[in-house]
């Protein structure tokens, strides 16, 4: 369990944490599938197009982690942005908030200093930044991958945001909807918190270690407000 007494900082995900880019890979890939919705039950292929993603979101986990233990996360980035355009934002109108998550930061700000770990690049921040001042507005770090020489699960891109803040790793919390976030936050020294309102599913998030999992990020206001 999280003690909030023991959290300085928090650091948010961006793609299905703050906004809900994992819903809208759902329904493009939904969209695609209607030529032969025939097959589906109810003609409908939202439900198994959710489902073809979920499955698809451990095995690229596990790449990721491959491509973090051989060093080669650099390389490997250009080719990464290409596929999170495709299932991902592609343009600022795409960022759609996750429910309750901006009218959450304000309050949040208030306590703790809070800040943005993301493994997309610069353009995609910028895009977020422009969108959705509301929500960027109160955050006070933006680390992308061009920050850092590795990404997510490495740690450093929540060790560089903690610097930034001056907050020492061991008192922030590292908020996210995939188990690379939950290792990155346990490889660092952090606290984590993994939600549901992504792609990652609560088995595998529980064992790659969170200390805590909820439904939505919507739900930490409460945990983290309380004291």
């Amino acid at each position: 369990m999280i003690k909030p007494e023991a959290i300085d900082a928090v650091l948010f995900d961006l793609d299905g944490t703050l906004v809900d880019t994992d819903d809208q890979a759902v329904e493009r890939l939904a969209t695609r599938l209607r030529t032969v919705r025939w097959l589906f039950p109810d003609h409908d292929p939202t439900p198994f197009a959710r489902w073809a993603m979920m499955q698809a979101e451990t095995p690229g986990n596990g790449i990721l982690g491959l491509v973090d233990t051989l060093g080669l996360d650099a390389p490997l980035t250009a080719a990464g942005d290409k596929l999170r355009a495709w299932g991902g934002l592609k343009h600022p109108s795409s960022f759609r908030p996750i429910a309750r998550v901006p009218a959450m930061l304000e309050p949040l700000s208030g306590r703790y200093k809070l800040g943005l770990v993301t493994s997309r690049g610069r353009r995609h921040i910028a895009a977020f930044q422009s969108s959705h001042p509301e929500m960027a507005g109160h955050l006070q770090c933006f680390i992308g991958r061009q920050d850092t020489r590795r990404i997510k699960p490495h740690p450093a891109p929540l060790c560089l945001a903690a610097t930034i803040l001056e907050v020492p790793i061991h008192r922030c919390l590292m908020v996210g909807d995939t188990p690379v976030d939950v290792r990155a936050a346990r490889r660092a020294g952090a606290w984590s918190a993994a939600v549901l309102c992504g792609f990652g599913q609560r088995a595998e998030l529980v064992r790659a270690g969170a200390h805590l999992v909820l439904d939505s990020t919507g739900d930490l206001a409460p945990i983290l407000m309380r004291c």
